[in-house]
């Protein structure tokens, strides 16, 4: 949450929103406070994954999403694997790519593997500068090491690490906050539809100049 002994800047879109303060008031039903619960709940040790599988998805996930520093992190590492433990998935995949589950554990085999092969050291061992060479070739198809089998580091890289780390963060109750989204709209919904108009519900994003007056708006948000 927003500390408010320190002055609000305009690199804050949404400065004192926090989309918990929802938890007990009309904004939300039960049934959005249960979801919300669950995903705050999640513990931090892996289930799916294997220790070492899980410190690579928390290297690579810090990559692609880096968080600040001055709020606590989204766990993403943590809420991919709960994913994973309780077989949420798509439901399609492209061709030479395994299903869900068995590409995560191939593709983070393979990054190990590669990161053995140009630096003799795990994936979450190198530096950031070179995790960020290994995943643009990962991202480019460049990665050929005979652990991708018949997987494209390309494919992995797109449809696995992209997607699923994104969704897994902008389902966390502080990625709302950042991003001034209120959670599931139940049971008020929305009432003005036109644009740039806001709900009373909704929070206010900040103008130049105006941080202050945002912010305390967001502060009542309910």
């Amino acid at each position: 949450m927003h500390d408010r002994t320190r002055p609000v800047t305009s690199s804050e879109p949404y400065p004192d929103y926090d989309v918990l303060n929802k938890c007990s008031g009309p904004s939300w039903n039960d049934q959005t406070r249960a979801v919300v619960a669950r995903r705050l709940a999640i513990a931090s040790e892996p289930r799916f994954f294997t220790v070492p599988e899980f410190e690579t998805v928390s290297a690579i996930a810090a990559r692609i999403l880096p968080q600040p520093a001055d709020r606590p992190g989204v766990p993403v590492a943590a809420l991919l694997d709960s994913k994973l433990q309780e077989g949420t998935c798509d439901g399609y995949r492209v061709a030479g790519m395994p299903r869900d589950r068995e590409a995560w554990r191939q593709g983070l085999k393979a990054i190990d593997a590669e990161a053995q092969l140009a630096y003799q050291r795990r994936f979450n061992e190198i530096t950031e500068a070179e995790q960020d060479e290994l995943l643009r070739r990962a991202e480019a198809g460049a990665l050929t090491d005979s652990e991708w089998g018949t997987m494209r580091s390309a494919d992995f890289f797109k449809r696995r690490l992209l997607r699923d780390i994104v969704l897994v963060y902008y389902a966390h109750p502080t990625a709302w906050s950042e991003i001034g989204w209120g959670g599931p709209a139940s049971p008020r919904g929305y009432v003005r539809l036109d644009f740039n108009e806001r709900d009373p519900w909704e929070a206010a994003e900040a103008k130049p100049g105006a941080e202050d007056k945002a912010a305390r708006i967001n502060r009542h948000v309910r």
